[in-house]
């Protein structure tokens, strides 16, 4: 569970023009000599496009003539457009310059599109109809509203829709006429449970209990039911994880995610009929995602293996898998099928090439790839290509991480260094591209991106080794990757920062504040500083795992004296290292208030400390203009403070 994880936004911004010139003076004053790779500007790396696919419980692919709906930011804020399916020619189906509009689905028998956005970073999402005439029609209206798109009735005639309009803390079934977009109640969730998925023919609604980080449950609605009531289908003891991947396309069983059988999350089958239930999906790792395609023919999964996606597709009428052309290096994603499934659109996206728009025709195998994300601008062979590289914690346990070397750096040519810290707690640095990472290295700054104890994917034990000791043995391990760095002789060991976002941010200034000679410099973005305050605080929609979040973080009202012990903004007089701090001013999770005490609390001490506020973000960039900004920021500040070159940061 990645409790304050930023969202796709901050993803692509830490997974995410012309060329300019080294500066001739930076360069005199370096004791590295000039790197043998151009240097581009934060403009010419963000310049690089995200191409994203539509949601996947609705319509890729449109009714009337097969162009695929994405989202992409080219325009430097994400709108929703329709790709040709031969030509790769997009038609912007959406204009926002402003609000981040994410393409949900086409409409079962017409060109009209349901997108979403919400209020400058406010997380307060509506579904928009984008009618045939270019009009956006809210058809979620309301203060205070989010709602959730949940698919399309089988005859077409409905949306389902999660809205929390009733209850700011609980999600109710809606369904919305698709033609007068008149709303009907469906199921009232009064136990404000997680919606989970609602099978293909809208008889059944899949609930999640979270009592713990550990353990939560599956609860099944009949919703065809006189009174529908959640009924419990994973009575079990001990602590056990449950959680609802999708249906099968007859809506005949629930395929479920447990790490009942082992470390990883295994795909199981829960006939609706019988309760009989089957292993799917099983692996060494865990698995991420199980789609089908419309007929239910092909079977779609995603595993997590070691920070990298391995997809499979699977033929059920041959038991085989499906034969593809051969394609680019990377990890496929997002897959979709048209809906004669004859042919399927993906995204492959690479630590060097980021994620574009790919079609192959299944009878013929043709392959087209759609998009070209990359700035022409930019030569791949300059970046470079990302490593997983364990090293032994302070205890011996084997943290996982991704490194990115800069060209060059040898030991003749040692470079500065940084630690990346994920979101969450419960996040995962994974391999793909990143601008800002690129950006980094290209600048001749090594990043070390640590999947420190805690962290997901790596398995159930390791996951939950900080419960409760968030701030203590999870943060030595970042502070043991410093000193792993520093064990490298292509690293300079008086030149290594910390880095990173939301949960990422608080460890970055933790690091600064509870282990002062760890590092040289930090850089913290949206991260939390005062937990009592941030605890008291989350979103009224975080309401059905409070719960688990309190059972893993603490409850403020019983664990305040833990909180404020492991709080930077309480120990702020032990900073003493240059510290940059990035906020979003209409960030509901971290509040704008607590970045400006911290601020104003390290200031006292005499340390450096630049802040970057944005008054158009929230929690995460949604933005390119931002992160521009503040990616060429984190560049001047540690060749400033890290590297030591240029004037004073004011």
């Amino acid at each position: 569970m990645k409790y304050f994880a930023i969202g796709a936004a901050f993803a692509m911004t830490f997974a995410l023009a012309a060329c300019q010139p080294a500066d001739e003076a930076l360069l005199a004053t370096s004791e590295a000599p000039a790197p043998a790779v151009a240097q581009y500007d934060a403009a010419t790396f963000f310049m690089t496009t995200s191409f994203l696919m539509a949601d996947n419980v609705g319509f890729a692919f449109s009714a009337s003539d097969g162009r695929i709906l994405i989202s992409s930011d080219e325009t430097g804020t994400y709108n929703a457009y329709a790709v040709d399916p031969v030509s790769g020619a997009r038609e912007a189906l959406t204009d926002s310059t402003t609000a981040a509009t994410a393409a949900l689905s086409w409409f079962p028998n017409d060109d009209r599109v349901l997108v979403t956005f919400d209020g400058g970073g406010d997380e307060l999402n509506h579904i928009y109809v984008r009618e045939l005439d270019g009009r956006l029609t809210d058809i979620t209206p309301g203060e205070n509203v989010k709602a959730d798109f949940l698919g399309f009735s089988p005859d077409g005639n409905d949306i389902w829709i999660a809205s929390n309009a009733r209850d700011a803390g609980a999600f109710d079934i809606y369904q919305y006429d698709t033609q007068s977009y008149e709303s009907g109640f469906v199921f009232e969730n009064t136990d404000a449970l997680s919606i989970g998925a609602v099978s293909p023919d809208g008889r059944w609604l899949a609930l999640v209990r979270n009592r713990t980080s550990a353990d939560s449950d599956i609860l099944l609605v009949d919703l065809a039911a006189n009174n529908p009531e959640p009924a419990l289908v994973t009575a079990h003891e001990g602590n056990i994880a449950y959680g609802a991947y999708t249906f099968t396309p007859d809506s005949s069983a629930l395929i479920y995610a447990t790490n009942e059988h082992g470390e990883f999350n295994q795909a199981w089958s829960h006939d609706l009929a019988t309760g009989e239930r089957s292993a799917l999906v099983t692996a060494d790792w865990d698995v991420s995602f199980v789609t089908y395609s419309p007929s239910g023919r092909y079977l779609v999964t995603g595993i997590n293996a070691d920070a990298r996606t391995e997809v499979t597709i699977t033929d059920l009428e041959t038991g085989e898998a499906l034969a593809l052309p051969e394609l680019p290096s990377g990890d496929l994603g997002s897959v979709r099928f048209s809906r004669d499934e004859g042919s399927i659109a993906f995204t492959i996206n690479a630590a060097t090439s980021p994620s574009n728009i790919h079609l192959v025709e299944l009878a013929s195998q043709t392959h087209t790839q759609l998009t070209q994300a990359l700035n022409p601008a930019i030569d791949e062979a300059d970046m470079v290509d990302a490593e997983v590289v364990r090293f032994a914690s302070f205890d011996g346990v084997e943290i996982p991480g991704i490194l990115y070397r800069p060209h060059g750096a040898s030991a003749d040519n040692p470079v500065p260094a940084l630690v990346m810290v994920h979101g969450g707690p419960g996040g995962q640095s994974r391999i793909g591209y990143s601008a800002m990472i690129q950006h980094l290295v290209n600048h001749g700054y090594a990043v070390y991106a640590a999947n420190n104890r805690g962290s997901s994917g790596y398995g159930k034990t390791f996951f939950h080794m900080d419960d409760r000791r968030h701030g203590e043995e999870d943060l030595r391990d970042i502070v043991a990757a410093g000193d792993y760095l520093r064990s490298l002789d292509w690293v300079r060991d008086d030149q290594v920062g910390v880095i990173g976002g939301s949960y990422g941010g608080f460890m970055t200034v933790a690091a600064l504040a509870f282990h002062p000679d760890a590092f040289e410099v930090g850089i913290d973005i949206f991260g939390v500083t005062n937990w009592e305050r941030t605890l008291a605080s989350i979103p009224p929609w975080w309401e059905s795992f409070r719960e688990a979040l309190y059972d893993e973080m603490g409850d403020p009202e019983t664990d305040g004296e833990r909180h404020r012990a492991i709080s930077p903004l309480f120990h702020a007089d032990t900073i003493t290292k240059p510290l940059m701090v990035i906020q979003g001013a209409n960030d509901p999770r971290v509040l704008q208030v607590e970045s400006d005490e911290m601020v104003a609390a390290v200031r006292a001490n005499g340390v450096p400390v630049e802040y970057v506020l944005f008054p158009d973000e929230g929690h995460g960039f949604r933005g390119r203009d931002n992160r521009i900004t503040a990616s060429e920021a984190y560049l001047s500040f540690l060749d400033t403070y890290l590297r030591g070159e240029g004037e004073t940061a004011q």
